[in-house]
Formats: C-alpha cells, sequence, structure tokens
C-alpha cells in the first residue's frame, strides 16, 4: 500500500512539475508572439549581452519541444540553441519523479498484485 501511495505522489509531483515547466514554455510562446517594437530579435532568445552576440541577432525562428521541455531559438545560418525560458530544475526533476512513480507502480505490482481482498480459498 505505500508504494502504490508513493508512486501516486510521485506521479502527481512529476505532472504538477511539468506544467509548471508548460506555463513558462508557453509565457515565451506568448512573449515571442507579441510582435511591435522591441520584438526584434524575439525576447525568449535574448542573453545577457545579446547586442554583441551575432548568434542572438541572426535568430529568424522558434520551435516548441514538449519533452524535454524548451523553448529553441533557430538562426538564419540553419543552427539552433536553447533558450534559458523553462528553470534548469524542471526537466531532471520530471524524469526522476516519473522513474520513481514507475518504478514504485511496478514494484508494488509484483509484491503485492491487485485482486479481491477477503476471499478464502478452498479450505480457508
Amino acid at each position: 500500500m505505500v508504494l502504490r501511495k508513493l508512486a501516486l505522489a510521485a506521479g502527481l509531483a512529476a505532472f504538477a512539475l511539468y506544467l509548471w515547466g508548460l506555463l513558462h514554455v508557453l509565457g515565451a510562446l506568448l512573449e515571442a508572439e507579441d510582435g511591435g517594437t522591441d520584438s526584434s530579435p524575439l525576447r525568449p532568445c535574448r542573453t545577457t549581452g545579446w547586442q554583441y552576440d551575432k548568434k542572438v541577432r541572426s535568430v529568424t525562428d522558434y520551435s516548441l519541444d514538449f519533452v524535454p521541455l524548451r523553448f529553441v531559438c533557430e538562426t538564419s545560418d540553419g543552427g539552433s540553441y536553447v533558450a534559458d525560458t523553462v528553470p534548469g530544475y524542471v526537466n531532471p526533476a520530471v524524469f526522476a519523479l516519473t522513474l520513481t512513480a514507475l518504478g514504485s507502480w511496478v514494484t508494488a505490482l509484483v509484491v503485492a498484485p491487485p485482486g479481491p481482498r477477503g476471499v478464502r480459498g478452498p479450505g480457508g
């Protein structure tokens, strides 16, 4: 029973943390789609000292990756780099919590397989 509760808790924590990272990615998407003054280069793609960085000034497009969560800036020369929109702890923590949830769930199934409770076998 403890392993099932651990699996549920780890799964819910992984889901909540994934949603937290997804909010960051969607916020960067909204910021990238916001045109007008000061929209080039894309705001999510800017780094410290971006005015002097040729890579940042050559950003032409972007893409989103959902596993792992990230905002990818694409440059005019065909290259790309990952912007710092998602906090660095989100993807490793989601991975670790997902593994914990799956491992606990499988272990709980092996240790105590689900079945009817309180039913006695023959002679019992």
